[in-house]
């Protein structure tokens, strides 16, 4: 008696979901409003090798439509703006995407969420640096900013103390800024600052 083993039909290649070797590089530029985060990640798209995005959290807010909340909702939906965007960056890491992301750690909780969701090894944490009256000036310069909101933010992004690399865009451009950022990519600081704060916060 002889047995045969049935199979069931091949499965279409387009059905199949393509396989991830290892996750991606987070570049986290962590500073307040107008400090000069976003000039940095363009600058960046233009010096690193390979692919990468601009992962700004002002594109997430800038998809918030309908009817405006009344006051005392703001900050919830905020908060809830920001936990999804945190969820996005961490999902195109683990899909192997490269990732500079424009975001300040202006709430402790923003910190310790990503510390749970972004891989430590893979993740570069940059501190972007400004005097708060040099923030002031560029904010009246711009006009597109709420005024003040760098002063409210300005204790707080930079409170938990450790980056890979601190720079300072009032001495230094957004160009020497991003080669900066390179050269630290290709001799990274082990641990990494991501590795010695989920040690520290998440023990």
């Amino acid at each position: 008696m002889t047995t045969e083993t049935v199979t069931g039909p091949a499965e279409p290649v387009h059905a199949r979901i393509p396989d991830t070797t290892a996750g991606g590089t987070v570049i986290l530029l962590n500073g307040t409003s107008s400090s000069g985060k976003t000039s940095i990640a363009r600058e960046l798209l233009s010096v690193l090798d390979g692919t990468w995005f601009h992962m700004p959290v002002d594109a997430f807010h800038g998809m918030r439509g309908g009817h405006a909340l009344p006051g005392d909702d703001v900050q919830a939906e905020i908060d809830r703006t920001c936990k999804g965007f945190h969820r996005a960056v961490a999902g195109m890491a683990a899909g192997g995407n490269r990732l500079v992301v424009d975001y300040p750690l202006s709430s402790p909780w923003r910190l310790l969420d990503l510390l749970d969701l972004l891989d430590p090894q893979n993740t570069v944490l940059i501190g972007v640096h400004c005097p708060l009256p040099e923030l002031e000036r560029r904010e009246r310069e711009r006009g597109d900013r709420q005024h003040g909101l760098a002063a409210t933010q300005y204790d707080h992004v930079h409170a938990h103390g450790v980056h890979d690399l601190d720079i300072d865009t009032s001495l230094h451009s957004p160009a020497e800024c991003a080669l900066r950022i390179r050269d630290v990519l290709t001799d990274r600081p082990r641990p990494t600052a991501f590795e010695r704060l989920r040690r520290s916060l998440r023990p």
